[in-house]
Parts: C-alpha cells; sequence; structure tokens
C-alpha cells in the first residue's frame, strides 16, 4: 500500500480542522475549536455557506479555548430513515464538556440544513464501560456503513487502546436523537504502528464504496488532551478478515520523504482504476491552521 501527496490547500479562517465529509457535490469540514460547519465545493474546494452549529461567546479570538470547546472531532454522513441524508457530528467525549454532538439534516431539494443538539452522555458512559482500565474516551472518528456506525476510540502514549465501536446504524441515530436506550455496543481493538518508538492512534475515517479507510497519526504525548510533537501520519483500509485486518501506509510526500503533519480525517472522492483511490485529507498543524491534503491512494 502507497500513500501519496499531490497537493496541499490552505484553509484560511477555518481554524483546527478535525472532520471532513461529501455529501453530492459538497465538501463538509468541522474544527475541533470552531462553532461552525463549513461547506465547500468538493472538486475546486471553493468556500461556500458556514452554518452555526452552537452559539459561544468563546469564540472572538478565533478559536475557542481548551477547557470550553465541545471538541468536535467526528463527523459522517447517515441516510436516515426517513430518506433524508444528515451529518452526525460528535464530541470526543474525552472531558464532560466534550459530550455534546449534532445531527444537521441536509435537505434533499430546496430548502435549509437544519441543526439539533444531541446529548451524547447516555451512549459515552456506555463506551466508557468497554475501555481498558486507564483510558480515557477519546474518540477521533466516526464512519457509517450500511449497517453500523462505527466509532474510532484514539488512545496516545499506548500501543494498545486503539478500538473501533460498532453500534446498529438507525437505532444508534433514534436513540440519540430521541434520547432512547443505548443499543449494544461491540469493540474490536487494533494495534497500530510506530515512529520514533510512539505508537499511532485512530485519527479519521469513512466508508467509500463497502470499504472502510482510515488515517491515523502519532504524537509525542501520553495525554487525551494536552498535544504533543507530531511526528507523522499513517493512511489505509481497515477490513473484518482476521489474517489481514488493518492494513496502513506512512503518508509520503510526492519526493518520497515522510510527512510529517497531522492528519485529523478522510473522504475519498473518487477511483482512479482498480486499488486506486483519490482522497482528501484534513490537516491541524495545533496552532489553528488547517490544510486539505490531496492524496492517491494505492491499495496492493
Amino acid at each position: 500500500m502507497k500513500a501519496t501527496i499531490l497537493r496541499q490547500i490552505d484553509l484560511p479562517k477555518l481554524p483546527s480542522a478535525s472532520g471532513i465529509e461529501i455529501v453530492g457535490d459538497t465538501a463538509y469540514i468541522i474544527g475541533d475549536d470552531s462553532p461552525f460547519l463549513y461547506s465547500f465545493a468538493a472538486q475546486s474546494l471553493v468556500a461556500g455557506a458556514t452554518m452555526t452549529l452552537f452559539e459561544t461567546a468563546h469564540f472572538s479570538s478565533g478559536r475557542i479555548p481548551k477547557d470550553r470547546k465541545p471538541d468536535l472531532e467526528c463527523l459522517t454522513a447517515i441516510p436516515s430513515g426517513s430518506g433524508e441524508t444528515g451529518l452526525l457530528v460528535l464530541g470526543s467525549g474525552a472531558t464532560a464538556a466534550r459530550e455534546q454532538g449534532f445531527w444537521v439534516a441536509l435537505p434533499a431539494g430546496p430548502g435549509s440544513a437544519t441543526v439539533q443538539p444531541v446529548s451524547l452522555s447516555r451512549l459515552y458512559a456506555a463506551l466508557r464501560q468497554k475501555l481498558p482500565a486507564g483510558v480515557v474516551l477519546n474518540l477521533e472518528a466516526a464512519a457509517a456503513t450500511a449497517t453500523e456506525l462505527l466509532l474510532f476510540q484514539r488512545t496516545v502514549g499506548s500501543t494498545g487502546g486503539n478500538i473501533v465501536f460498532r453500534l446498529p446504524l438507525l437505532v444508534t441515530l433514534d436513540a440519540l436523537r430521541h434520547q432512547g436506550a443505548v443499543p449494544a455496543v461491540q469493540q474490536q481493538e487494533y494495534v497500530l504502528p510506530t515512529l520514533q518508538g510512539k505508537a499511532a492512534g485512530f485519527s479519521g475515517a469513512c466508508t467509500f464504496e463497502n470499504n472502510v479507510f482510515i488515517t491515523a497519526s502519532v504524537e509525542d504525548t501520553t495525554d487525551a488532551i494536552a498535544d504533543g510533537e507530531v511526528l507523522g501520519s499513517f493512511v489505509g483500509l481497515l477490513s473484518a478478515a482476521q489474517k489481514n485486518p488493518l492494513r496502513l501506509a506512512h503518508l509520503q510526500l510526492p519526493d518520497g520523504k515522510p510527512y510529517r503533519g497531522k492528519v485529523e480525517s478522510i473522504v475519498v472522492r473518487r477511483a482512479l482504476g482498480a486499488g486506486r483511490y483519490e482522497a482528501l485529507l484534513v490537516t491541524d498543524d495545533d496552532a489553528g491552521g488547517s490544510t486539505a491534503v490531496l492524496v492517491e491512494l494505492s491499495v496492493d
């Protein structure tokens, strides 16, 4: 497997990009310390409308302070049972302030999108019960298959604790939107590669043509909240196969040198041929800057 950067595009006035999803001709991006959902043309990345997810008095500097932000990290598109497509936005759950989510209903025709706040407290309480002792809940990505909602736990400072939680899709969405009972949770733990002795952690995920694509990044930190030096990122495929459940490629620049940026999310834009894909990643420099990265992914 090989993942090569083709182009990097700055995303001005979009702080700390943390999730990207494409619906139709529109790419939607969230930032982990921003109250907005940003939209772009999916092909050109020309900026479009910005939607307010929640009101806050703490964005005057252009970034919500770390101790107050809802840390919106997870973004995935879900066709609901009523025929509409919506975006599910979830906080990481690493603190009580980060248990907030949103359901953004996207109109099928003319009309405006609507935002419904979603409490994640009951779901996250159930997920915490599944974690190994001493591990802090820290969800960094979400992806929806035809039947399941996948939530990706990122554990830093350890080769263990990178977990994919699997929940029934529409039942879970209904429970979140209407405060119903949390359905049964299944989970699977993965061992991710290391760089300079530091283990990678899940950072992004998406589905495309029945495949689950993921990203993972490596930081020199043992704290789920504090940032550390970024050592690199990986892109790959998650499989249900027991013999080869995870295939990852170290993300590289066009000259073959390793990319040292922090990849936060992935969406596959199109298939280029057999085993070849064009993907958009978003990155966060931990100082408020954001970049979209166009990548060619070759799957062996």
